[in-house]
């Protein structure tokens, strides 16, 4: 018999992998992971993408709880969130390590 679906790591699996797959935004958390923390127009100044590409891309992974993101007026400030990361790891090598269980 199989076991139900874990829909809330699954659903959390889901999002995050749909976060990471675009390229700028692997980017993105790479340049937030070698500063720290990042306001938005550094981000630009990194990455070959306009102003409005990156804000969008940084609103997708605030979304999928990624990074966090504070505005100040008309900076905003941006890092990763450990916690949320550290989930993702630990929900991947859940998830990944059943699959070799298979044939």
């Amino acid at each position: 018999m199989d076991r139900p679906l874990k829909t809330g790591r699954n659903d959390r699996l889901a999002a995050a992998c749909k976060a990471l797959s675009h390229p700028a935004r692997l980017a993105i958390l790479e340049t937030l992971a070698r500063r720290g923390s990042c306001i938005c127009g550094e981000i630009v100044q990194v990455l070959p993408l306009s102003q409005a590409t990156v804000s969008q891309h940084l609103k997708i992974l605030k979304e999928a709880g990624l990074i966090r993101g504070e505005t100040d007026g008309p900076r905003s400030c941006y890092c990763l969130d450990g916690a949320a990361l550290g989930r993702l790891r630990a929900d991947l090598e859940q998830t990944l390590g059943s699959f070799e269980k298979c044939c």
